[in-house]
């Protein structure tokens, strides 16, 4: 049985004309940035699309970070004796309109979760930029707590994902 979504890193192959998730500047990026980031290894984009079509449904992007042990909660800071821990950033999540309500940006999710944690380069965390209110809510409900003196700014440890992951 061959699934019905494919999640692959961004290629040539890929159609990203057509998309449009409803937020400018998420369309403007896999359109028009997205390859260039990757071809100087500032991020990697991920794309989902269906295996018999090449046209982007949905996407995100992975890169390194570092989240500095100041910003932890009191209780992961004190067990982190370094000025900053391994992370992986989420640059970006974004599904196009037509597919929304169809909880694939939760498969998108946890697509990159699981990608973040199970790389051969240590991450303690995953951190994501929420654009605005509501993508902050989206991630809060998969277990993503607030960095402090950055509302927008969110993490969820590797520890937490795994166990998302095995449960």
């Amino acid at each position: 049985m061959r699934p019905v979504y494919t999640i692959e890193p961004l290629g040539k192959i890929h159609d990203r004309a057509a998309f449009a998730c409803g937020v400018e500047q998420l369309d403007h990026y896999i359109k028009l940035i997205a390859s260039q980031d990757m071809r100087r290894r500032l991020a990697i984009t991920y794309v989902m699309h269906r295996p018999e079509s090449p046209t982007v449904i949905g996407y995100y992007t992975l890169s390194a970070y570092a989240i500095q042990t100041t910003e932890l909660p009191d209780d992961l800071r004190r067990r982190v004796k370094y000025e900053h821990v391994p992370a992986a950033m989420l640059g970006r999540l974004a599904l196009d309109r037509n597919y929304h309500g169809q909880r694939l940006g939760a498969l998108l999710l946890v697509d990159a979760l699981k990608r973040a944690v199970q790389t051969e380069v240590a991450v303690m965390a995953v951190v994501v930029d929420a654009i605005d209110d509501r993508a902050r809510q989206f991630y809060e409900m998969y277990g993503f707590e607030r960095l402090a003196d950055h509302p927008n700014r969110l993490f969820i440890t590797a520890k937490t994902i795994e166990q998302l992951i095995a449960g």
